[in-house]
């Protein structure tokens, strides 16, 4: 097997070509400190080959999502092909957007310390959202990185905001006023589009559907939007049997859901 390493900015991914197998097969790790998701993308037939979430009921600290994560690993054969690439989407609160006009690495602490609790000692590092020229400044867990590269080497590493923003400037942006919301296990991300541009973006942690619709309407009224004519699309962990959805659509005129919305971020990690 031949092995080729391709440099991606700060980060690098693994090119593997073979000429006795010819399937392509790619792996994208989502780790939320509130569950794990998994997805194969086999790239030779174009299809998703496998897909899970697997949520832990409480919010764990990230030792034991590192052990969960490692469980999940040994106990599946499907993580022991040969991968073209691997990708883990850091999903949490530890992040903040700076338009890339004004980004300076040697201040990312400084960024992040004014909506972020952070500690010294942790990595902070960046993507760039080539969509709108923003820079989403953010710390991953470095433990989880750690265990990815020993376990299949080398591998690439982005924040959850990266691909939510970018896949709703690339594909899902309405003309019109916009709140997007993607839910994840007792979590979700909010962004606010006016004019083709962003106005906001922020997560929340909830537990229950009344929590949910509370920050739904409170970035409402932060934001001067009309819950009557405001237009909110929805993806994630969400259909139109769940009580979130009952509780958004009580309150909210115009709901829908965005293209392929369940497992929306790791389906367009690829």
């Amino acid at each position: 097997m031949k092995l080729k390493l391709q440099e991606t900015g700060q980060k690098t991914s693994l090119i593997k070509t073979s000429l006795t197998n010819k399937t392509i097969k790619d792996l994208s790790i989502q780790v939320n400190l509130n569950g794990l998701s998994f997805c194969i993308f086999n790239r030779t037939s174009n299809t998703v080959e496998y897909i899970i979430t697997i949520p832990f009921g409480d919010k764990q600290t990230p030792f034991e999502t590192l052990n969960k994560l490692k469980e999940e690993l040994a106990s599946n054969t499907v993580f022991s092909d040969d991968f073209n690439s691997v990708k883990v989407i850091h999903y949490n609160e530890l992040s903040t957007l700076i338009p890339k006009a004004l980004y300076d690495e040697a201040n990312n602490a400084e960024y992040l310390k004014f909506n972020s609790k952070i500690l010294k000692s942790d990595f902070i590092t960046s993507d760039e959202i080539k969509s709108k020229d923003i820079v989403s400044v953010y710390v991953p867990y470095v433990n989880i990185n750690n265990y990815i590269f020993e376990t299949f080497g080398e591998f690439t590493y982005i924040h959850a905001s990266t691909i939510f923003i970018d896949s709703i400037f690339n594909t899902e942006l309405d003309t019109e006023d916009s709140l997007y919301i993607n839910i994840e296990s007792g979590s979700m991300q909010v962004l606010v589009t006016k004019n083709k541009d962003i106005k906001l973006y922020n997560y929340f942690e909830f537990t229950t559907p009344e929590d949910f619709i509370y920050y739904i309407l409170f970035t409402c009224e932060q934001e001067l939007l009309n819950p009557e004519t405001l237009n909110i699309k929805l993806s994630g962990a969400i259909d139109k049997d769940d009580d979130l959805y009952l509780m958004v659509y009580k309150y909210i005129r115009n709901v829908s859901f965005m293209n392929n919305h369940y497992d929306f971020l790791i389906k367009n990690s690829f």
